[in-house]
């Protein structure tokens, strides 16, 4: 099975054993029987351990994203996490790209931190500024969101990598806009991939969880560990709903794409609109790379309006793009990160503007999110 399509659907997808049926079961149990005392069943002896329907999962999600190991956690945080016990200690360094989800900022600001862990906020797209943030033995990752959350920056992955290896370091790539269809950061240079499957792996508002995906073996024993000491990890219940997903999913995201290529079009020409920022717009500053690390540019859209009460009252405004925290679902949303997904960010180096407003691009049909977004511009 090469094509992404094909194990999309395939992978980790057998037939029930015992009865043939084409989609394997929940297996919703919290033990498993011991043959004799330290005799395990198939290797399974409690779900936090090990569970074959998230097993199953997390083989899929490593197929998808070229990686040898796949974990998968109970939020996109759990997982964020995860990667950074497994790899720092107190006294460590990380940098962080200029624009990221408000949450993984607040989660190194204010857990980590605390606990010894420094950080600093850089433009990657700044290669010199990048080098100079580097401390010589303490710096452990780079942290790279590309298409970035919310200003959709692109980052060049094999770059930044390769700068982060020069210093010792690894690379993080959250992948979570992008998804495997669009971009696999492990093939271009990268060490690690995290994703929220929250958002378009899920991709039906339903679920909460989170992954991760990497080739090496002592990192991902770590990770391993973690999982299994700290115990975040996805239920059988979400884990078996996202693997369904996960066989749409090239449908679903050629289909944002589509959406979110006339959308950004549409706001691009609108005289309320001051400035789009998505990378299939030809005028985009990172088009180019995007083009090239990529195989689409993603569904999400953000503009910016003349200022914060014009921006809240777009946001407002809408009738089937649905004002709410999130995005990734079948359904179209949108957002005001100054005061939802990036309110965390308030007075920081990656604080959010209130006139930046961010819409979730769904599959609904696009003549029905134009004539939403222009009566919604109407009121502006």
């Amino acid at each position: 099975m090469s094509q992404f399509e094909t194990r999309a659907i395939h992978t980790a997808q057998h037939p029930d054993r015992n009865n043939g049926a084409v989609i394997p079961p929940i297996y919703m149990t919290s033990t498993h029987r011991q043959n004799a005392v330290g005799d395990l069943a198939e290797g399974y002896e409690y779900n936090r351990g090990g569970n074959p329907t998230r097993d199953a999962l997390q083989e899929a999600l490593a197929s998808l994203e070229g990686g040898r190991f796949g974990f998968s956690f109970s939020s996109g945080l759990a997982a964020e996490d995860a990667v950074i016990r497994a790899t720092m200690t107190a006294g460590d360094h990380a940098i962080l790209a200029n624009d990221l989800y408000g949450g993984s900022f607040r989660m190194f600001n204010r857990v980590h931190k605390p606990a010894g862990i420094d950080f600093d906020i850089v433009d990657l797209n700044d290669e010199d500024a990048l080098r100079a943030a580097f401390k010589p033995g303490k710096t452990k990752l780079v942290w790279i969101e590309t298409p970035s959350n919310p200003m959709m920056t692109i980052f060049d992955i094999n770059k930044v990598s390769r700068i982060a290896h020069e210093h010792g370091a690894l690379a993080v790539v959250d992948n979570t806009f992008a998804t495997p269809y669009l971009q696999r950061p492990l093939e271009l240079g990268a060490d690690i991939v995290v994703h929220s499957t929250t958002k378009y792996l899920g991709g039906h508002s339903d679920i909460l969880g989170g992954a991760v995906i990497l080739n090496d073996g002592e990192v991902a024993d770590k990770i391993r560990f973690i999982q299994f000491a700290v115990g975040a990890v996805s239920s059988a219940f979400d884990a078996w709903l996202t693997h369904r997903s996960l066989k749409t999913l090239a449908l679903r995201m050629r289909a944002h794409c589509a959406n979110a290529q006339v959308v950004a079009e549409f706001f691009d020409g609108h005289p309320k609109i001051e400035q789009v920022y998505y990378p299939g717009l030809p005028a985009h500053p990172g088009h180019e790379l995007a083009k090239k690390q990529m195989h689409g540019f993603g569904g999400m859209v953000s503009v910016r309006l003349k200022d914060g009460a014009a921006a809240k009252r777009l946001a407002e405004s809408t009738k089937l793009f649905t004002l709410a925290e999130s995005l990734g679902g079948v359904e179209s949303l949108v957002n005001h990160p100054a005061e939802m997904t990036h309110a965390s960010a308030a007075n920081s180096p990656i604080e959010v503007g209130p006139e930046i407003v961010r819409f979730s691009v769904g599959v609904e049909h696009i003549d029905d999110l134009l004539a939403d977004l222009e009566q919604a511009l109407s009121r502006v």
